[in-house]
């Protein structure tokens, strides 16, 4: 059984950087697409990004397409989520999600615990 672990949010001022991580046990990542979701309050849950973890193709929201970057380091079983340039919007609980389905859809069979992303000054 796949699980995932979340990791990395925080406080972070307008502009700032944080990286989230979300790590892997129970099977290998390679066979799979990882996706990072999150949800304001009040808010649906939308999809962010996601990375098909065999040929590394990725794809992003329209809101933080040029601030966002997803990685994947297979050694580590772990996919990263480099934002920057944050802004007050982006304040959220961030899920990483697993699953066969490649896109920013919510057909991931897998999903994390979520991690705060807070933005504010």
């Amino acid at each position: 059984q796949l699980q995932l672990v979340e990791s990395g949010g925080g406080l972070v001022q307008p502009g700032g950087s944080l990286r989230l991580s979300c790590a892997a046990s129970g099977s290998t990542l390679d066979y799979y697409a990882i996706a990072w979701f999150r949800q304001a309050p009040g808010k649906e849950r939308e999809g962010v990004s996601c990375i098909n973890i065999r040929d590394s193709f990725t794809d992003y929201v329209e809101s933080v397409k040029g601030r966002f970057t997803i990685s994947s380091d297979n050694a580590k079983n772990t996919v990263y989520l480099q934002m920057s340039s944050l802004k007050p919007e982006d304040t959220a609980v961030y899920y990483c999600a697993a699953g066969s389905f490649f896109g920013l859809r919510m057909e991931y069979d897998y999903w994390g615990q979520g991690t705060q992303v807070t933005v504010s000054s």
